[in-house]
């Protein structure tokens, strides 16, 4: 966008550059020098770890750059109502930590898949692969590819298409050469400068702006609600209160990205208390990403798309120099997420699709290039989702991101709470949720997004829409697995807590505290 890019100076533009340049060498680097005879670790296993790595890395996977740009959107739009995506998932972390954690981690998995496969058989785990690859290349890749082309499209004023080729290259060469491990070694450094520049942010907008109370006079009353009226047309607590947890149970207790870290626990304790932890890191998602955006509503009331609100604050606020590094760390962390995701993609298919079922004698060379491919195929598949998000009208950003979100949530919370949570769940259930189910869900959005779109036709809330979509589901399961014959497995010692894993005092105690905090946060945001 024009007046985005003419606030950047040469010395900017020379810091991007010469940034993107180190990245790149850096990367060269690692893949073809370095590492240029270790093709074992193209695919990367993850490490035991503590409760501050279990919350931070959560934290870090949730936290990134078109969240920033989003975030700042939907709160220059409608104030804190968004919060509820970060706050109200304090419940669905805590049914992680308590209800999911403890029987994953009992069953000794690496995977979800893994884990359903054990409980349901080799038919579940294998439709829950290609499952995963559909919520990878959508919820990971695309959407994350969308933010970014959004923010190369404003900074270059470039068109959407050529934003999107320029991103997904640079992001496909590092996974597809393996590079993405050196952009691993910037990550933390990366993920603690986006949340220093967004600290900073809000201090230097909300100074600009003459104070908090100052900022509080200048914006609508609804702005600091919590629970906005059941006729609201942007976030009714009706849809919040009954959509939002479809959404949670999906996101933060069955997506492998999110929960690998819960994995990867040196105990169930520590995993319960990393959980914890990103309860508490979750409260600073509402200061630190949606108020710059309120902050922006008051300083540039005048700005046309709100989509620009995040950008247009650091343009404005920052000083020279200090701007092209900004810009230059928000496109590597999007190059590294785009990269992680074509990763992901092409070891979920290498391994659990091509391996397993078709190639399992396979060399590791075969392997490796089989990856590269798949990453490649993906990178185009990606790039036309991407394109095909452009064109949905009527939506923010924000909006875009929850309301694809909340179609593909329903089948999956669907059959992991069912999995868990009722032994007479039968395989021929969870399958037929996970396919006809899918294709309900995924048309749904379809018409919802692209072929009747909202706002041109007489549509539910998308919350709500997957709210109704997640009970049908529901009602097939019961009905199915009622009618259903076939003697199920025993699966009381995978589905059963052992009582020597239910939680401590500790975790009690702090899970406790957190409960109190979310809900005196719920009751000061509300009534204004």
């Amino acid at each position: 966008m024009g007046q985005i890019s003419s606030f950047l100076e040469p010395i900017d533009y020379g810091v991007i550059i010469g940034y993107l340049i180190l990245l790149v060498g850096f990367g060269y680097y690692i893949s073809f020098i370095k590492n240029k005879k270790t093709d074992a670790s193209y695919f990367v296993a993850g490490n035991t770890l503590g409760w501050t790595s279990i919350g931070l890395n959560m934290w870090g996977t949730n936290v990134g750059p078109s969240m920033l740009i989003a975030s700042a959107s939907i709160g220059f739009t409608t104030g804190i109502v968004a919060g509820n995506f970060a706050w109200y998932a304090f419940v669905f972390i805590l049914l992680l930590a308590v209800v999911f954690s403890p029987r994953y981690l009992g069953a000794n998995v690496v995977t979800l898949p893994e884990f359903m496969g054990k409980r349901f058989g080799d038919s579940t785990r294998n439709i829950l692969a290609w499952y995963t690859l559909i919520t990878i290349l959508i919820s990971w890749l695309s959407l994350t590819l969308f933010a970014g082309g959004i923010l190369v499209q404003q900074l270059l004023d470039m068109p959407m298409y050529l934003s999107v080729i320029l991103m997904v290259i640079l992001s496909g060469f590092f996974a597809a050469a393996g590079g993405l491990k050196a952009i691993a070694y910037t990550n933390v450094f990366q993920m603690l400068l986006l949340i220093g520049v967004s600290l900073l942010l809000v201090i230097l907008g909300i100074n600009k702006a003459g104070g908090i109370e100052h900022i509080y006079n200048s914006t609508p009353g609804s702005y600091w609600n919590l629970f906005l009226p059941a006729d609201d047309s942007n976030y009714p607590w009706t849809a919040i209160i009954l959509g939002y947890p479809i959404m949670g149970v999906w996101f933060w207790c069955t997506d492998q990205s999110m929960v690998q870290s819960i994995l990867g626990a040196k105990n169930l304790k520590q995993g319960q208390l990393g959980a914890n932890f990103i309860g508490w890191l979750k409260i600073l998602d509402v200061p630190l990403f949606i108020l710059p955006g309120i902050v922006c509503f008051v300083l540039f009331p005048e700005l046309q798309n709100p989509d620009e609100a995040y950008m247009t604050m650091v343009t404005q606020l920052f000083p020279v120099g200090l701007r092209g590094l900004i810009i230059v760390v928000l496109i590597a962390a999007l190059i590294s997420t785009i990269g992680s995701a074509l990763n992901s993609l092409s070891t979920v298919f290498t391994m659990d699709v091509y391996v397993k079922k078709y190639r399992p004698d396979a060399a590791q060379k075969r392997i490796v290039k089989t990856g590269r491919l798949v990453t490649l195929f993906g990178s185009i598949l990606a790039v036309l989702i991407t394109l095909a998000i452009n064109s949905i009208k009527g939506l923010n950003l924000f909006d875009i991101f929850q309301s694809i979100l909340g179609f593909i949530a329903p089948p999956m919370s669907v059959v992991f709470l069912f999995g868990v949570l009722w032994k007479k769940t039968s395989t021929k259930a969870v399958n037929l949720v996970l396919t006809l189910g899918t294709v309900l869900s995924l048309g749904v959005g379809v018409l919802y997004l692209w072929v009747f779109p909202n706002g041109e036709y007489p549509w539910p809330h998308f919350l709500l829409l997957s709210f109704y979509i997640f009970v049908a589901l529901c009602v097939m399961v019961v009905a199915i697995s009622l009618a259903d014959k076939t003697v199920q497995e025993n699966h009381d010692e995978l589905l059963t807590i052992n009582p020597k894993a239910r939680p401590d005092k500790q975790v009690k105690l702090l899970w406790v505290l957190l409960t109190i905090v979310m809900v005196l946060l719920y009751i000061f945001f509300n009534g204004h």
